[in-house]
This record gives structure tokens, C-alpha cells and sequence, in this order.
């Protein structure tokens, strides 16, 4: 089913929407066994390959991890509310996945992701959640400040304290199985797990084609990985894409705040 007017309208006012029931049983547990092995296969330098945070496990560079995650990256339903946010020249600039550990009381400050600010061209970034587990009050689910994304500022620039309780903030709750489709200019962040199990969900983290991919695919991908992808994919990856060689080959990775 396409996309509603509704649901555009809400990703277009505040900045994000729950789209409902986006996998299937059988595909998010799939995901979610394959991710638990690469947590247990790496370890203690799980998502070093970007970025680690405290109290919180995290896998990065996953397009070349397996091929299930493709599917994610590929899924053109998903990727019509992201190109009504971004036009209909899109990339990939990463897919990682955050797992909340139980009983940690850490929070993110909010944030934009890349620190990204709106150009004259309009957004260039959007983040799709896809949820493996169900986002509750309790869980670590994301907080935002909705219509900020069209505040034209960064929330360390605007606020005394980002970690703080935002006034107008909301916490998204969704089950598992559902979407988050976010402007990722929106101020969020992830909050406090304060319960005894683990809060798991995958990023596939989309840009504008003119701008630097989080992590460079071309780089990353093994020329085994590269060889198997269909040219839908490839486009998606920008893997034949000159443009993106040139901006994105040399750019430090970014997050809106780990550092």
C-alpha cells in the first residue's frame, strides 16, 4: 500500500511517523537473530568500525554483513515517505543498529543527526527505524521536539542544556515490527532503558545525493558484496557514482553527538 496523505502530513509537520506493521514476524525475528550473532561475533569491538556509546551496543557498516539487510535498505515502500522528505534523488548514508541495554540510565542529548541544517536546497537527511523489539515509556525509546526540524538550528546551539527535558518534547512509542520514518533534522535522542531487558531497532540512514554519505559504501563493501547487488541497490549505495567518490571519500564520520 502507498503511503497515506495522512501519514506524509504528519512526516511533513512533525517531522516524524509510526508507519505500522512494515515487517513481518518471520522477518523481524530473522533480523533480529542476525544481528544477536554479530553482537556475539564481535564482541567487545561491536560498532567500533563507527562510533561505540556507553550503555548501549551498536554494529555499524551492515550492508556487508548480510544479505537480509538489503532488504531493509531496498524496501521501496519505506523509501517513498523517505524521498517526500528528501526529493526523489536519494542515497544511503549507513545502516547500523542500537540496542539499549537493560537498566542503564544514560540518555542522549537531542540532536540532529550529522548535525545537519537545511541547505537552499531543503533536508538532506532522513533516518528510518525499523523496530525489532517495541519502543515503550520504559525501554529507551526516542524522545523528539516535534516541527524542530524546520527550526533551522542545532539543539547545542539553541538550548543550555540538550540532555534536559525539552518542554514541548514527546516520546515516540511504536511496536515491534513498525517504522519510524524521521526528518533527521528533527531534534531526538535516545533515552534511559530502565527495564531488565534489551531495546534493539536498526537505522537505515538515508541522505540527499549532492551530500557525503555517513559511511562511504564504496570503501566499505567487499568487491564479493559489490558483485552480488542488483543495479537498484548499487544506485542506492551510489557504488558507481563519481559525485559521491569525490565528497564522500575523504569526510571524517559524523554523528549529531558522539564524538
Amino acid at each position: 500500500m502507498p503511503a497515506t496523505p495522512d501519514e506524509l502530513a504528519q512526516l511533513d509537520s512533525l517531522g516524524y511517523v509510526v508507519v505500522p506493521s512494515v515487517m513481518s514476524l518471520e522477518f523481524r525475528v530473522a533480523l533480529k537473530q542476525r544481528l544477536q550473532r554479530i553482537f556475539t561475533e564481535e564482541g567487545e569491538n561491536a560498532g567500533a568500525d563507527f562510533k561505540q556509546e556507553p550503555g548501549c551496543g551498536r554494529l555499524a557498516n551492515l550492508v556487508k554483513k548480510g544479505d537480509i539487510f538489503h532488504h531493509v535498505i531496498g524496501n521501496e515502500f519505506i523509501l517513498n515517505f523517505v524521498r517526500s522528505v528528501l526529493g526523489s534523488d536519494v542515497k544511503l548514508s549507513s545502516l547500523n543498529a542500537r540496542r539499549a541495554d537493560p537498566q542503564n540510565e544514560r540518555r542522549q542529548p537531542l540532536h540532529a543527526d550529522m548535525g545537519a541544517i537545511s541547505d537552499e536546497n531543503g533536508f538532506w537527511v532522513c533516518n528510518t527505524v525499523w523496530l525489532l523489539d517495541d519502543f515503550t515509556a520504559a525501554n529507551g525509546s526516542i524522545r523528539v521536539v516535534p516541527g524542530s526540524h524546520r527550526k533551522e538550528q542545532l539543539p547545542q546551539d539553541n538550548l543550555d542544556d540538550p540532555l534536559a527535558t525539552h518542554p514541548n518534547e514527546t516520546l515516540i512509542t511504536a511496536d515491534a515490527g513498525d517504522v519510524i520514518v524521521m526528518n533527521a533534522h528533527l531534534w531526538h535522542g535516545g533515552t534511559e532503558n530502565r527495564t531488565d531487558k534489551s531495546r534493539l531497532a536498526l537505522h537505515a540512514f538515508f541522505c540527499r545525493r549532492d551530500k557525503p554519505q555517513q559511511q562511504y559504501q564504496n570503501r566499505l563493501l567487499d568487491d564479493d558484496v559489490k558483485r552480488s547487488l542488483n543495479p537498484m541497490l548499487r544506485k542506492l549505495l551510489a557504488l558507481d557514482d563519481p559525485l559521491n567518490d569525490k565528497i564522500s571519500a575523504d569526510v571524517e564520520l559524523r554523528s549529531g553527538f558522539l564524538k
